[in-house]
């Protein structure tokens, strides 16, 4: 070690909590002390220490709690100086922006040992990949179907890699990557250390990790809302119906007045349609999902972080990655169905001890999932009602009087004075600015607004300690939500999110899925059994006007 590199590790403490106690290597630990890095998080701490030895991984760690770190300083710790630049790791992710994310974290910690960091996703030329890899990579990041493209051509070689971390493995299964991962863990070397991260963990998860882990060692760090919630963070629900969703969504808005705000949606085709929904209300509002090219990810993107659009409408799996520093809002345009999700959503917010608020546009079937997200985060959402005409129309009295105030306070007399000279002479200044006022305030009311939005927010009441002798019997079988759920993603190819909401009733239940899926759940369904049951299954029809 030269004399240099001891001076610098000489400032960094070696107690328990520290980077040094988890028996990094000098370099790795000055580029940590050069980015002000003090001690380990909790999946740090105890997620590097088996790594390094070795031990396969089964984390279960929130977007937030710094497993980057935790996965990318043991790939670093084996690296050799002047080692060939042949790929020892192979890191998979979801998308295009972590892709990115994750190697420049990895180029950052390693620099002092000249680690090689190539990231391979769809939506950038080949072409620039394939000459990127001819130049040799310690490490590829990539997303699945790229990473199998480039294996298929042999510009991946994979007969050297020691290591295969896949994070965030829950969103790729969720993506539709499942075969993608199956092959691309098949072709790599049989003695390798494999690693899976994952917010959630489903059971397909733990099926992956049976077929392809040896022994492996299970981590779950609680995330941030199982403590304490995201304190800066104010939470609200709104209760309508369906029909009145869209419409609750556009007052509540208009009465925040958010800065920049996400809309988080389920599916393509509910994020396109509020887009324009929201467009049309007046205003800049830009859709993302995983329909669309880079080309316009990136377009949107660029929108977002300059403020010429202060919506951004995306589903979960398109917003994986994304950093927006100027969020004030986050909205739910659906109740999550996993608790989980909703508490990484509403993080993108009350960052760095900035305040931020987190809204949640629920149907009353959806109530009972509010519950398990407070059971969670140990938080309680209020549930508040949903704006009437009056509030609206008092809220934007109260931002025109605040943009009359700026406007009258700004040097010069421009040609809207000669406005007023002119009906100066028939009328008093007082009613000139009324009736200035009524226009300006009337080019901004849709018919939309002058109607209320019916309450829906009743909870509904469990019996506190219901007789036993007047329980339902239970032999009989009560189909659940859960039942439905299972058995569309049994026999289908969509996942828990894409499913619902749902409702369940005495003679029959109805089950929101997608349009394009729609047909072919149908068609699965006639050939299974729920509870052992043939179902009869058709196409529902909403009549609610």
């Amino acid at each position: 070690m030269n004399e240099q590199l001891s001076d610098e590790l000489g400032q960094i403490a070696e107690d328990e909590g520290s980077f040094a106690a988890l028996g990094l290597r000098p370099e790795i630990l000055s580029a940590l002390s050069a980015l002000g890095y003090e001690e380990p998080t909790p999946i740090q701490r105890e997620a590097i220490p088996l790594m390094v030895e070795g031990r396969d991984l089964l984390g279960q760690a929130a977007t937030g709690t710094g497993k980057t770190a935790a996965f990318a300083l043991p790939i670093l710790q084996r690296l050799r100086r002047e080692q060939e630049p042949v790929p020892a790791a192979l890191v998979l992710v979801p998308t295009r922006e972590l892709a990115i994310q994750v190697s420049e974290a990895i180029s950052t910690y390693g620099r002092e040992l000249g680690a090689r960091v190539v990231p391979v996703y769809g939506g950038q030329a080949i072409g620039l990949q394939l000459k990127a890899l001819s130049r040799g990579a310690h490490v590829v990041v990539a997303t699945p179907g790229r990473a199998l493209d480039h294996i298929r051509r042999g510009t991946i070689p994979l007969h050297r890699v020691e290591m295969v971390v896949l994070d965030e493995a829950d969103e790729m299964l969720d993506m539709g990557f499942a075969e993608d991962i199956e092959e691309i863990l098949g072709n790599l070397p049989t003695e390798r250390q494999t690693v899976l991260f994952s917010a959630t963990m489903p059971p397909r998860i733990n099926s992956i990790a049976k077929r392809h882990q040896k022994d492996p060692i299970t981590i779950r760090i609680a995330n941030r809302g199982a403590d304490a919630g995201p304190t800066l963070v104010t939470q609200r629900a709104y209760i309508v119906t369906r029909y009145n969703k869209a419409a609750a969504l556009g007052r509540v808005l208009d009465i925040e007045a958010p800065t920049a705000a996400i809309v988080f949606c389920r599916t393509r085709t509910e994020v396109d349609e509020l887009s324009e929904n929201l467009n049309a209300r007046g205003y800049r509002a830009e859709p993302l999902h995983g329909g669309m090219s880079q080309e316009q990810r990136d377009r949107v993107m660029g929108r977002m972080r300059a403020g010429t659009a202060e919506l951004l409408i995306a589903t979960d799996v398109a917003a994986r990655g994304l950093d927006l520093d100027q969020l004030t809002h986050v909205v739910n345009y659906d109740v999550p169905s996993a608790p989980e999700a909703y508490v990484h959503r509403i993080g993108r917010v009350g960052r760095a001890g900035r305040e931020g608020v987190a809204i949640t546009i629920a149907e009353p079937r959806e109530q009972r999932l509010l519950g398990n997200i407070e059971r969670l985060t140990r938080q309680q959402i209020t549930i508040s009602p949903v704006p009437t005409v009056a509030d609206l129309r008092n809220s934007r009295l109260q931002r025109l009087t605040d943009t009359l105030r700026a406007a009258i306070a700004q040097p010069g007399n421009d040609d809207v004075a000669s406005v007023v000279d002119a009906l100066s002479g028939e009328f008093n200044l007082r009613d000139i600015a009324i009736g200035a006022v009524r226009l300006a305030n009337a080019s901004s009311v849709s018919a939309a607004d002058t109607r209320e939005i019916p309450d829906a927010s009743v909870r509904t009441e469990r019996p506190a300690r219901a007789d036993r002798s007047a329980r339902p019997d239970r032999s009989a079988a009560r189909v659940t939500p859960g039942d439905l759920v299972g058995a569309i993603a049994n026999e289908t190819d969509l996942v828990g999110r894409e499913i619902g909401p749902i409702k369940v009733s005495k003679g029959f239940s109805v089950v929101g899925v997608p349009d394009s899926a729609a047909e072919r759940v149908m068609t699965a369904l006639r050939r299974t059994t729920i509870k052992g049951k043939k179902v009869t299954i058709r196409r529902y029809v909403d009549d609610e006007r």
